[in-house]
């Protein structure tokens, strides 16, 4: 099957992030066995999503590995003129919910795998598909301790985020943090005599703003972000039920993303300090600011002279290399001792996470074309196409 056709067939599935994906992941274990792949199935430990590693080719290689998740975010509440979970084509545009992010690059590497199957390979071809990446990289985090057993660890790995096609060699590693603050509850016309939990989450606010204000003027700077430095972020805050009551609990929800010169848990250390600084300044031991970590993910900072790089810069024929501000999966296979490098159609400034998100057509061209230099480069010498040995 071709690459349209594919996403055609991809984009119908509802994947909204932490909804069932099995009718999706039924039709690619399928399609993928039916061509000669070797398919392990890893479910979530709630039953109702799961992902695949599948691999083609000898069993003594280390071969490559191409990489992208199922599920796509949600569109209620954005103002769709399109069906969403409906290819739509319009000129050179195809509109639907994952276009860019990432059923596209799916659909071309399910379109790949069927021409490797017709291939004589000297090198396999191996796959990953993952669930809940937007939440966090959940999905890969729970698969990972399967890969090696079920397709032996590849010598390159492209995450197929948009990219533009570009090849992406860093972005920065994230931790998201739940802060809940417990204070006293009384009545409004005593306030001074009780802890209002919603000054411990100011006081502690301020604490994460001066952490940032550190990060910003005295911490590590890559010039390849668009933020240079490592960043503090609170998301939300909620807390009290009426004026005329001090709330005795409040929560934040807050994050940090860091640059690899960063240590993590540096910078938790300093995150648990301020959240106790803050307690002790409000005397009884029952007022406090607890600090729960939720997620976390490692970043992805390869070197430009790597040989994944020149070999992933061949594969998409392109000379530059750029750092994302977004995260990925890519930093899990790196910890794994995979050359990893994120390169996939499409732009996630431009169209990721949009409504009548949308891929250009040229962009899905250019990654079939990768995904044929990739294939020549693991097929056995002397086959047409394949590399000279």
């Amino acid at each position: 099957m071709d690459t349209l056709s594919l996403l055609d067939k991809l984009i119908a599935f509802d994947t909204t992030v932490g909804t069932p994906n099995l009718a999706l992941i039924d039709f690619i274990e399928t399609y993928l066995s039916e061509r000669g792949f070797r398919v392990t199935r890893v479910t979530a430990p709630e039953g109702d999503r799961a992902g695949l590693f599948a691999v083609i080719g000898p069993e003594d290689a280390p071969g490559v590995m191409l990489s992208a998740h199922t599920d796509v975010v949600p569109v209620t509440g954005q103002p769709w003129t399109r069906p969403p979970f409906e290819l739509t084509r319009e000129g050179d545009r195809l509109y639907g919910r994952g276009t860019t992010d990432m059923k596209g690059y799916l659909a071309s590497m399910l379109a790949v795998a069927d021409r490797a199957a017709q291939a004589d390979l000297a090198e396999p071809l191996k796959l990953a598909i993952s669930y809940d990446e937007e939440i966090g990289c959940v999905g890969i985090r729970q698969m990972l301790d399967r890969l090696a057993p079920a397709i032996g660890l590849p010598r390159a790995c492209f995450v197929g985020e948009p990219s533009e096609m570009q090849v992406t060699i860093g972005h920065k590693g994230k931790a998201a943090f739940r802060a809940i603050c417990h204070g006293e509850s009384g009545h409004s016309a005593l306030a001074p005599q009780f802890a209002n939990a919603l000054y411990l989450a100011a006081d502690f606010m301020a604490e994460l703003r001066a952490l940032q204000a550190d990060l910003a003027a005295e911490g590590a700077r890559d010039p390849a972000y668009g933020v240079p430095y490592s960043t503090v972020h609170v998301g939300t805050l909620s807390g009290g039920t009426a004026l005329n009551i001090v709330p005795d609990r409040a929560e934040l929800a807050f994050e940090f993303r860091h640059l690899a010169a960063d240590d993590p848990d540096a910078l938790r250390a300093r995150i648990y300090d301020a959240a106790a600084r803050v307690s002790a300044g409000f005397g009884p031991e029952d007022v406090r600011v607890e600090v729960e970590e939720v997620n976390a993910y490692p970043g992805l900072d390869v070197a430009e002279a790597a040989e994944v790089i020149r070999y992933a810069k061949a594969m998409a024929q392109g000379n530059g290399s750029a750092k994302v501000a977004f995260g990925t999966e890519a930093g899990y296979f790196e910890s794994l001792g995979i050359p990893t490098v994120v390169c996939g159609p499409g732009s996630m400034d431009g169209q990721g996470h949009k409504p009548d998100e949308y891929i250009e057509l040229a962009q899905l061209e250019a990654c079939d074309a990768m995904m044929d230099r990739i294939l020549d480069s693991l097929r056995a010498a002397g086959e047409p196409g394949g590399p000279s040995r």
